[in-house]
Parts: structure tokens; sequence; C-alpha cells
């Protein structure tokens, strides 16, 4: 997972996420704020524009993920902001801690991806089963360990993890939210697609297209 593929998967999760932007704004309409949409729209077309201007380095991954992380951070409101820019700086810094920066193995990636998810959960003190993004990233952690254990390649282990996040997105539908905005509204909550599962699973297919080269 070199640098170039990390800059390949940003700007290609910025177009899938402008492509869903008002599908993910309805689908926050129903249980949150109503801003997932935009609000992920903005912050991915920011850090988009970076990278097309040509500024920013992209021979390493990690600093990319940090630059990513702090970008996200800075232009997305709510706690979407702050729960995916703090997932990609964790994943930056994971990256970074490899020999020499990169990603090699299905191993490999799935402990950096389990960083990100860990510092997520931790910032949001929430875990699966609670109607939140969670419910697609863990899902999707475990496909990963389990594709590094059997010695799968980038390519297929990435494919199961979005595979499993996606799963996981569907089955946020008949779960009672406990945490968020959407914990408000109490059974009302049944029957609604998390946005924050959807985004992520969104962001997961995105990588496992560029990992597979047929973004």
């Amino acid at each position: 997972m070199s640098g170039p593929l990390v800059a390949g998967w940003l700007r290609l999760a910025a177009s899938r996420i402008a492509a869903e932007r008002v599908h993910l704004t309805e689908l926050d309409a129903a249980i949150g704020d109503g801003d997932h949409g935009i609000n992920l729209g903005r912050g991915f077309a920011a850090l988009d524009a970076r990278l097309a201007a040509g500024d920013v380095a992209t021979d390493a991954g990690g600093p990319l993920l940090l630059m990513a992380g702090r970008t996200i951070t800075g232009t997305v409101g709510g706690a979407s902001g702050a729960l995916y820019g703090r997932a990609l700086l964790r994943a930056g810094a994971a990256l970074d801690a490899l020999p020499g920066g990169l990603v090699a193995t299905s191993t490999q990636l799935a402990a950096v991806v389990r960083a990100a998810v860990d510092g997520l959960a931790a910032l949001g003190r929430s875990l699966p089963g609670e109607k939140t993004m969670l419910d697609a990233l863990v899902p999707a952690v475990l496909a990963l360990e389990a594709a590094g254990s059997a010695g799968l390649d980038l390519a297929s282990a990435t494919g199961r993890a979005a595979d499993a996040a996606e799963a996981g997105a569907r089955d946020t539908l008949p779960l009672l939210a406990t945490k968020g905005r959407a914990s408000y509204l109490g059974e009302r909550s049944i029957g609604h697609l998390d946005p924050g599962a959807v985004s992520s699973a969104l962001l997961l297919r995105a990588l496992a297209d560029v990992a597979s080269g047929g973004a």
C-alpha cells in the first residue's frame, strides 16, 4: 500500500462521497441532523483539491493519511469530522510505523485499519450493535484479519472487507440506535440505515477498487 495507492484511494473516495452526497444526507435526515453527506462532501472536496493541486507529496502513504485526517477534522462539521479525522490520523501513524512506511501484506493492512477503528471507537465511546459506523467498520476489520491469517493478497483482502462493511451497514436497518443523535429517537430509529455505516462502507469499497486496479 504505497503513497500513490493511498492518494488514489483518497481521490476515488472523494468522488464516491460527492456522488452519494444527497443520499447520505437523506439517510441522516431520517435519524440525525441531516448534514452527513453535505459535511463529508465538503471535507473530501477540500482533500481532493489539495491532492489535485500537486503541492502534496504522494510518495509515502503515512503522511498522506495524516494530512487527510487534519483536513477532514478541520473542514467537516459535527461528530463525523472528529471521528473520521481521528481514524485517518491513527491509520497514518500506524502506517508510518511499518517498515519503510509501506503495507506489504493483508496482515499489515489489517493492523493499520484496526488502529483507525480502535481510535474512532475510543473517541465515540461506542461498540458494534449501537447503530453507528462501527457496525460497518468492525466487520471489515475482522474480515481483513481473517484474510491476513489466510495469506490473501491485498486485492482479495480489501474486497472481503468491503463486502463485510456493506453487509454490516445493511444490518443497521433493524437496530435501535443507542448512541449519537439517532438515539434521541428511541424506537423510531428502527427501520433506517445508519448514515455513518453507509459512508464507511462506501470508503472501504473505494479502497478495494483501488487495490484491485478496478477504479
